[in-house]
């Protein structure tokens, strides 16, 4: 009894002893929280999808307080979780355009040319970097291999058809598909933007056909079309500036690849009331 006795209560008696001193040092070191960081902590959504460029909601409502972090930065709870911090903090608060993710390719498996059938890790991230860069021909479309839809927090993107889909009744603009992405497919664009280029690949027209038949190709009749100027080449990918864009569509129409896509035209009517809404 004795050799079990003498251990138990030299082990209950550290422990004692390492109770208290942890009990004082908790005390003595304790730091107090601002109150503001509390409040805005509360506000928001919790999602923790990092888009505003801080680690998780914790850590950007302490940027706020300290003054390191715009107060509009939560994509996730919008212009109204902008405005109650902007309160809290005693400021106006900043108006920001809402946005959301777009994909810039719209290469499905009836569009791109595949080249292979792929066998590796199902990611993006680690198909762009082995030979054949994943299945497709071309090397500037969507990988299709999903890392973008499992690093959404809102279950806002999927794949389809080979291609990354975004539901726009979904999707915060948060940013993180986008910064996942390994090949820049994914960007974010002003909510109210319609027309878009499908296409990143800024080979010219031959080499594209070559390996989509959707890609654009350089041709210059959407900037020709366009009767605000808000198409500009960029070398030979065509690029729309969305604030000087009314979303007419006639670009869209004038595409004979049919590389720019207007969302209006090819939504159903729910959607586009949807999106009006939004």
């Amino acid at each position: 009894m004795d050799g079990i006795l003498f251990p138990t209560i030299v082990m209950g008696g550290l422990g004692v002893t390492f109770g208290v001193l942890l009990a004082i040092a908790s005390k003595k070191f304790h730091v107090d929280v601002d109150e503001r960081q509390t409040k805005i902590r509360a506000l928001l959504p919790g999602a923790n999808c990092g888009g505003c460029g801080f680690p998780g909601c914790d850590g950007y409502a302490e940027a706020c307080v300290a003054g390191t972090a715009k107060l509009n930065c939560c994509a996730a709870g919008g212009a109204e979780v902008a405005a109650k911090i902007a309160e809290i903090m005693g400021v106006a608060a900043e108006i920001s355009e809402p946005k959301r993710a777009y994909v810039r390719c719209h290469g499905t498996f009836d569009k791109a040319v595949k080249d292979c059938v792929y066998h590796g890790v199902h990611d993006c991230r680690e198909a762009v970097v082995v030979p054949g860069k994943g299945p497709s021909s071309c090397a500037y479309g969507c990988l299709g291999l999903g890392t973008c839809e499992k690093v959404c927090v809102f279950g806002a993107i999927k794949i389809k058809d080979g291609v990354a889909v975004v539901d726009r009744t979904k999707c915060t603009g948060c940013g993180t598909c986008a910064a996942n992405c390994p090949r820049g497919v994914i960007t974010l664009i002003p909510e109210k933007s319609e027309v878009q280029v499908a296409c990143s690949n800024p080979m010219k027209g031959p080499f594209v056909k070559k390996v989509c038949s959707t890609g654009c190709i350089g041709c210059t009749l959407c900037v020709k079309a366009c009767p605000k100027g808000a198409i500009k080449m960029n070398g030979n990918l065509a690029e729309i500036d969305a604030s000087a864009c009314v979303n007419c569509g006639l670009c869209a129409s004038k595409c004979p690849a049919k590389a720019i896509v207007n969302s209006k035209a090819t939504a159903k009517p729910a959607d586009v009331s949807e999106s009006k809404e939004a």
